[in-house]
């Protein structure tokens, strides 16, 4: 199993990224996936997730600016970040949710950086 995240940088205050997350050995097109982010020191925060059939949901924090999606030809998921604010600096994981503990699996990390 391999979830390896891409995309990350150095951004100025109202731009915007794209990450992708590129997944591997696992059925990715019936997995829900999320992605999360954390700042050294803080908590790990959920910010958005989608469902294999492409429904997605939002934390507040990032409804409206981020949006989800997923490629299933490519096995990929991907998180569009626009209106991009220092405060979203911060390691951007994509995950694979499950029900069960041992199948949820991360990614290595993307760092984010938003800064002028």
């Amino acid at each position: 199993v391999q979830l390896v995240e891409s995309g990350g940088g150095l951004v100025q205050p109202g731009g915007s990224l794209r990450l992708s997350c590129a997944a591997s050995g696992f059925a990715f097109s019936s997995s829900t996936m999320s992605w999360a982010r954390q700042v050294p020191g803080k908590e790990l925060e959920w910010l958005c997730g989608i469902y294999g059939d492409g429904i997605t949901y939002y934390a507040d924090t990032v409804k409206g600016r981020f949006t989800i999606s997923r490629d299933n030809a490519k096995n990929t998921v991907y998180l569009q970040m626009n209106s991009l604010k220092p405060e979203d600096t911060a390691v951007y994981y994509c995950r694979r949710d499950a029900s069960s503990a041992d199948e949820v699996f991360w990614g290595q990390g993307t760092q984010v950086t938003v800064s002028s």
